[in-house]
């Protein structure tokens, strides 16, 4: 029979090691850049450093080979339309069009990826995904425009940076003053 005090020690212990695995599963999951989704369940986003696109002499971006599968589709899909004009209101009917204007060229990308089903103006784009910068993609909307970030590299059609306007992969950076920062969870 073992005596109260051997007890109280095996106990203790016990505790000891659950709160210890408790605070290693909760301190893992913050350095790997977990993030909490709505209802409290915590997903890992990916591991390592983010690679960046590069951007060649013709305006076509080419995918860092670390990039995981949705990045290369989302930056194939900036290519195919990297030549278009732009059209107020392209893309809103369909990801299909002769032309795209700024949230119709985030929703090709973005459905390229497989991140959404149907286009959206940029106003809801203000609230879709998670709040804050992504680590591969990020989307930027306010009431009037939108663009977005695909591995470093600016995708939008103001002509902000040079390059022309309509859908166009760019290497100057954008200030996101006046934009929400929204992103995909695990991008």
């Amino acid at each position: 029979m073992l005596s109260t005090t051997r007890v109280s020690r095996h106990l203790g212990l016990a505790a000891l090691v659950c709160a210890g695995l408790l605070l290693t599963a909760g301190t893992a999951s913050a350095q790997s850049g977990g993030t909490v989704a709505p209802g409290g369940e915590t997903s890992a986003a990916p591991t390592g450093p983010v690679g960046k696109a590069k951007l060649t002499k013709k305006g076509k971006a080419i995918a860092p080979a670390n990039a995981p599968t949705a990045v290369v589709k989302a930056i194939a899909a900036g290519n195919r339309i990297r030549k278009k004009p732009y059209i107020y209101g392209g893309g809103h009917a369909s990801f299909e069009s002769k032309g795209y204007d700024c949230s119709g060229a985030v929703s090709y990308v973005l459905r390229g990826a497989g991140l959404i089903k149907s286009p959206m103006p940029s106003g809801p784009y203000m609230k879709w995904g998670l709040p804050g910068a992504g680590r591969w993609i990020t989307v930027y909307a306010n009431g009037g425009h939108a663009y977005m970030t695909v591995a470093g590299l600016r995708f939008d059609t103001s002509a902000m940076g040079s390059g022309g306007n309509g859908p166009r992969w760019r290497a100057a950076k954008r200030s996101p003053r006046g934009f929400a920062v929204r992103h995909a969870e695990g991008f």
